[in-house]
């Protein structure tokens, strides 16, 4: 296989808020591992973006959400120490309203939560993330 063989991937992530709080995970496996994100993934065959946010979102976290409209995209691009391209991602972030459920992290994830914009601080916040949700003015400073 050669670099000119290897296509970006589709992927969404969903943004939710529940009770002031918005629901992060922090993500077990590469890319961006050991950072604290808001829920996604790759998209599937056939699925919509808004069905594979609400699927990653389950996947990852156990909470069930209704996926809504694309508020922000971004390519996220990783390279090794060589700068040779490890993952390329084009990314879809959705709004999601949560239906139900509680929070137990699987699959991809680590760890899950439902944060404040004061415990926001104190995590090893993604930069990307960080620049989304300051789009929320009422959510952060």
């Amino acid at each position: 296989m050669t670099l000119t063989d290897i296509q970006p991937m589709a992927g969404v992530g969903a943004v939710v808020f529940h009770n002031n709080k918005v629901l992060l995970v922090k993500r077990g496996q590469p890319p961006c591992q050991n950072e604290w994100a808001i829920p996604g993934g790759r998209i599937k065959l056939g699925e919509s973006l808004q069905q594979a946010a609400e699927r990653e979102v389950y996947e990852e976290t156990g909470i069930t959400v209704k996926a809504g409209e694309a508020i922000f995209s971004f390519d996220l691009i990783e390279k090794d120490k060589n700068a040779h391209i490890l993952f390329h991602y084009v990314i879809v972030d959705l709004v999601a309203t949560y239906i139900k459920g509680k929070i137990k992290a699987s699959s991809d994830a680590s760890n899950a939560g439902w944060f404040g914009r004061s415990e926001l601080t104190s995590l090893h916040l993604n930069k990307t993330t960080e620049n989304l949700l300051r789009r929320f003015s009422t959510f952060t400073h």
